[in-house]
């Protein structure tokens, strides 16, 4: 087949969603498939499978550092790159459209004007993830449901990405539903591998680990709040913050140095995804304190496969995932996180049994196989049934 995968972002890039992209691609080229790539202007070029072509929609004026979540930059670039996907619809013979997060309103634009079929690729419900961001647009929030609605019943599979966005597909009507859930990301280090490669400074022990993107929803304050608690109260250990933009992470840096006299928070910034597999070798204890949204972040995957102790908070991003009996949850506050982290760097059997808990619900539900099998399955029944 022939595929159109539409990838709204700056491609490609070491964050969530283009990792993605990046390994949904590759999935299908591996599967016999063809893929046209088409994305943002911005975005490093890399080689990725011969049956694969990365197409870049024009810049619009002026627009670039694009963030992940939803900018009035992105609506710019969306503006710029729906004429390019159309063109392309026409000029060359899909069989598909996979259209990733809001390009399946290019998709259905395009389906009603060549009758081109197209895949729904839902990473977020993206109503629901414009009003946590911008609150004064809750009055819209019914009119952008019924517009996602209407997507999803229209689009011949929905693909959400964890089980709070398939509740959604599944009540809006959607015909055919295949949750395919990320994958951990980056193989076992090599044995050889030295640690000094990291170039971190030498840390106290147990060492509480964060690797991601520093927006306000991952609950970067209440990490750092969370963890000054645990200091004050007489905890061992220290904090690494690995990721996020460097304007975010100057502006981390002051507020931990207001908080954290003894210097045991440390925000390295971003860092290659080829690091992540040593940077989890060398953690006690892996946090996400996300405090919104319903989606899982793809890092859940690494932190559970890596066999370390996950403490994360008690939101639909995590829960849907992650259970008490695989990981320690707390609610979203600092004082609750606070007395996770006390917990587990204070109990180092309990940490263990959950490291190697959520390492074999991983290995059993998240592999890689099982995604490959999962893609597979939804193309061979899109094609018996006559939808594409």
């Amino acid at each position: 087949m022939k595929i159109l995968l539409l990838a709204p972002h700056p491609f490609y890039q070491e964050r969530g969603t283009p990792i993605a992209v990046r390994l949904l691609a590759e999935t299908l080229a591996e599967d016999g498939h063809t893929v046209d790539l088409l994305c943002y202007h911005e975005g490093d070029d890399i080689e990725i499978h011969p049956r694969v072509t990365v197409h870049r929609s024009p810049a619009p004026p002026g627009v670039h550092g694009i963030k992940p979540g939803f900018t009035v930059k992105k609506l710019f670039c969306d503006a710029w790159m729906a004429p390019a996907a159309m063109r392309m619809a026409r000029q060359r013979q899909y069989d598909v459209v996979h259209a990733v997060e809001e390009s399946v309103f290019m998709a259905m634009r395009i389906r009603k004007r060549t009758g081109l079929p197209y895949v729904f690729d839902m990473d977020s419900s993206m109503p629901r993830q414009i009003v946590e961001k911008l609150p004064w647009m809750r009055p819209v929030l019914g009119s952008m449901c019924a517009l996602e609605r209407r997507a999803i019943r229209h689009a011949a599979a929905v693909v959400p990405v964890c089980d709070y966005l398939a509740d959604i597909a599944r009540e809006s009507g959607a015909r055919e539903i295949a949750i395919l859930r990320d994958v951990p990301m980056g193989a076992e280090p090599d044995a050889a591998t030295d640690v000094t490669s990291l170039d971190l400074p030498q840390l106290e022990g147990p060492l509480f680990l964060y690797v991601g993107n520093l927006e306000r929803y991952q609950g970067i304050d209440l990490m750092i709040e969370a963890f000054t608690r645990h200091c004050s109260c007489g905890g061992a250990g220290s904090l690494l913050i690995v990721g996020g933009a460097a304007g975010d992470v100057e502006a981390y840096r002051k507020k931990a140095l207001q908080l954290d006299s003894a210097g045991r928070i440390v925000l390295a910034g971003p860092r290659p995804v080829a690091q992540l597999p040593l940077l989890l070798k060398q953690a006690d204890i892996l946090v996400s304190p996300r405090i919104k949204g319903g989606n899982t972040p793809m890092k859940v995957y690494s932190y559970l496969a890596s066999g370390k102790p996950v403490l994360a908070t008690t939101i639909d991003s995590h829960t849907q995932v992650m259970t008490p009996d695989i990981a320690l949850l707390a609610d979203p506050t600092p004082e609750a996180f606070a007395a996770g982290m006390q917990e587990l760097a204070s109990d180092p059997a309990r940490a263990h049994a959950l490291g190697e808990a959520g390492a074999a619900r991983a290995s059993k539900d998240f592999s890689l196989t099982a995604y490959r099998q999962i893609v597979h399955d939804l193309y061979a029944t899109l094609v018996s049934q006559h939808s594409i």
